[in-house]
């Protein structure tokens, strides 16, 4: 009988835990798999031993504050693999509580795996020497990850991302614009200015400001803004009232993907829908925004050039980046109505994107599934 240890810390680890584990069970149907785990690994009959809210912890103040429940958690889920040993035991990301486990039980014998790479490649790379020590295998998103624990001497499998496997190479711009209301020759920008308030509150008076100048130098062009919840709403709202007033923006509650895929150009903040907008093929400006204590201290920090999914991928500027002073008014729309000048640029980088799109795309959960099965044999 097989028997797996899996421990996944928030929302988008139990997404990639379920299809995991349903991968997993095609070819071991009565394995017997338990840790912790949200609804999604619970429904493919993963036995969570703590609730996954208890770990899904943002913030380093809120950390501190569960710092002595989250040990307790860590020392006695270490505990309990140790006294019931399984085959493999699989850390879905939250690096920093699995990789303490990770190490425990690897040093006991036991094989272990960790899901999705820690942005060592990027930053903080002293973990690598913890990471060694602590996984049997590391299963990577993205093709460059994989490259650099190669060079670090650390086991590795690029399994691909499952978003590659979920969207369609081909985008349906047509229903996704009837979905809007908007018209098939429509131009349509979408504005994507973060899922946190903080990074919302950072960049809503430029993006505004951005809005208003693109529509100045072309009247009939359509703005689309998806906010994730009430709070990024309000806030946004508000920057409008007070920078353009009269300006006339569609504000969607979610739907983001929706949202890109009815646009001819995407403006957004650094992060995964950066990689969403690509695969989309839609041409972008990435923009972010730290706080001037932080900034800092980042370039200090930070070993890559770029900041974007796209770029990371390509090995190469293939968007814009513009960071901190750089995330101007003037600069993103100068940035932004390039594309709608030089249309050749955006089917040239659409052609980039299905190139990478294709190289992601590589069944990501079975990818996982097989990589983790392989090495048990």
């Amino acid at each position: 009988m097989l028997r797996i240890g899996i421990v996944a810390g928030e929302a988008s680890g139990d997404l990639l835990g379920a299809a995991l584990v349903q991968a997993l069970r095609e070819q071991y149907p009565d394995a017997i798999i338990e840790g912790i785990a949200g609804p999604g690994m619970q429904k493919q009959g993963v036995h969570s031993i703590y609730p996954m809210e208890r770990l899904s912890v943002m913030g380093l103040f809120e950390v501190l504050g569960r710092y002595r429940e989250l040990s307790r958690m860590r020392r006695e889920l270490i505990e309990y693999f140790i006294n019931n040993p399984p085959d493999v035991f699989i850390g879905i990301d939250a690096p920093d509580f699995n990789h303490v486990i990770e190490t425990r039980l690897k040093a006991q014998g036991i094989k272990t795996v960790h899901y999705v790479s820690p942005s060592v490649w990027a930053w903080r790379q002293y973990r690598l020497r913890k990471i060694k020590q602590a996984v049997d295998l590391m299963l990577t998103l993205f093709p460059f990850e994989a490259k650099f624990y190669r060079q670090h001497a650390i086991p590795v499998q690029f399994v691909g991302h499952p978003l590659a496997d979920m969207i369609p190479m081909q985008t349906d711009v047509q229903a996704a614009r009837e979905k809007f209301e908007l018209s098939q020759d429509a131009e349509v920008l979408a504005v994507l200015p973060g899922s946190r308030v903080s990074e919302v509150s950072r960049l809503a008076k430029s993006f505004v400001q951005t809005m208003q100048r693109c529509v100045e130098q072309r009247p009939q062009l359509k703005l689309l803004v998806p906010l994730v919840n009430a709070q990024t709403r309000t806030l946004f709202e508000a920057a409008i009232n007070q920078y353009a007033p009269e300006l006339s923006v569609i504000i969607i509650d979610g739907q983001s993907r929706d949202v890109m895929a009815a646009a001819d150009v995407v403006l957004l903040a650094s992060g995964t829908a950066a990689l969403e907008a690509m695969l989309l093929k839609k041409p972008m400006v990435v923009a972010y925004r730290l706080s001037a204590l932080s900034y800092p201290l980042a370039r200090l920090l930070v070993k890559v050039d770029s900041v974007s999914l796209p770029n990371l991928l390509a090995g190469e500027k293939l968007v814009p980046e513009l960071i901190q002073n750089e995330a101007n008014p003037e600069q993103l729309t100068a940035a932004v109505l390039s594309y709608f000048e030089h249309p050749l640029r955006s089917i040239t980088l659409r052609e980039r994107f299905n190139e990478i799109h294709k190289a992601l795309q590589q069944n990501a959960s079975v990818s996982a599934a097989n990589a983790i099965l392989g090495l048990l044999k």
